[in-house]
């Protein structure tokens, strides 16, 4: 008997078959690193990813804060490539749940979803999410109202809440001079004089390499501490997992390009430190540390704030962000505020509060059982004690 190939009819095109799509949920402790690669890979698809979202940052932190046993990470992947993913911590105490991964040491939280497929990849995200019981939830904190995870907030079929968190605050990213001319007119002439002064003065901006990023960030601590030593520093910057935590992320950021350490020095004398976080988005001051003896001489907030717009420019970055807060010297450049969001996903179903009074009737119902079935002289000693 003859065979013969089949053919598609002539004229009808051949129906695409629809892609593959997996998750994966993965819980040891050194999942992040065995999936470095894949993710920063992804991150590069991603244009809400921000330092934040990178492997080095986020292994980094796992190592030095993480819990063991605690770290949940899921994974979407369409026909085996990674489209979606997202590292989070489980919480501690009788309620469980998931919260996001840094604490309060990041800006920006989120997870990474690929630019091309990125709302079907949250659909699946979403689906994945591993809230099963009735008080289980997830809580993000510091969302930027454009980040990834908010496509998953959309697609969430659970309960869902949404709230204001930290403020935020951004500006263009354009030449100094042109920046000047969101400020008043006296307020910009100030400034003018300011930038003159500092340009005059000497003093001498050195990017650091990778290598040289440990001894740079000690330094920048060591700064910070002298420069906040009247009106006190954050606890947790004082701690030695902090400093190593930074150290190790940073040297892996600016290695990719994702962050610039500045050193300035006046006089032969290094004076001042700042930790630029570059993304491809918006940029932003994560941290600095001044000499008193440097403030005496010049604007320390136009000296650092004009070295991370020069490096901002030149990384070819829209928005310069000034990050959380309020401080005094970021208002001078009448920046947009945009506060970041709050997320809250609970589990489909009842409401906990409707979900705990149906357990308690068949505790209820379970309990009567047990009297009438396992335990009948129990129930008649009950008995007579309420007549008596």
């Amino acid at each position: 008997m003859s065979t013969e190939a089949v053919t598609p009819t002539a004229g009808l095109p051949a129906q695409a078959r629809s892609p593959r799509w997996t998750t994966e949920l993965r819980r040891e402790d050194d999942a992040l690193d065995t999936l470095a690669e894949e993710w920063d890979d992804l991150a590069a698809r991603c244009r809400t990813a921000t330092a934040f979202q990178t492997s080095s940052w986020q292994r980094s932190w796992w190592r030095h804060y993480g819990r063991p046993g605690a770290l949940v990470v899921l994974l979407v992947r369409r026909e085996g490539l990674l489209v979606g993913a997202g590292a989070f911590r489980r919480r501690g105490g009788p309620l469980g749940g998931l919260t996001g991964l840094g604490a309060g040491l990041i800006d920006f939280t989120d997870i990474l979803l690929d630019d091309t497929c990125a709302d079907r990849a949250a659909a699946e995200f979403a689906a994945a999410l591993p809230l099963t019981r009735p008080w289980h939830s997830l809580e993000l904190r510091e969302v930027h109202p454009e980040a990834a995870v908010q496509r998953v907030f959309e697609h969430w079929r659970g309960r869902r809440h949404r709230f204001a968190d930290s403020l935020c605050q951004y500006l263009p990213a354009v030449p100094m001079d042109q920046l000047l001319k969101r400020l008043p007119g006296k307020t910009a002439q100030r400034s003018r004089v300011k930038l003159r002064k500092i340009a005059e003065s000497g003093v001498e901006v050195r990017s650091t390499g990778p290598e040289e990023v440990p001894e740079a960030l000690e330094a920048l601590l060591r700064l910070h501490f002298v420069q906040w030593e009247e009106r006190g520093v954050t606890p947790e910057h004082r701690t030695e997992r902090f400093s190593r935590h930074l150290a190790e992320s940073t040297a892996a950021l600016v290695a990719a390009g994702g962050a610039a350490v500045h050193r300035f020095w006046l006089d032969g004398e290094l004076l001042a430190v700042n930790l630029v976080l570059l993304c491809p988005s918006y940029s932003g001051l994560y941290l600095y540390g001044a000499h008193p003896r440097l403030r005496e001489r010049l604007d320390i907030a136009g000296l650092l704030f004009g070295a991370a717009l020069d490096e901002t420019l030149a990384a070819g970055i829209p928005v310069i962000s000034l990050l959380r807060g309020q401080e005094a010297y970021k208002q001078r450049w009448r920046p947009d505020r945009l506060p970041n969001q709050r997320l809250l996903f609970g589990p489909r179903g009842p409401a906990p509060a409707a979900a705990a009074r149906g357990g308690t009737v068949r505790a209820r119902r379970a309990a009567v059982h047990l009297l009438t079935t396992r335990m009948p002289r129990l129930k008649e000693a009950l008995a007579a004690r309420r007549r008596s």
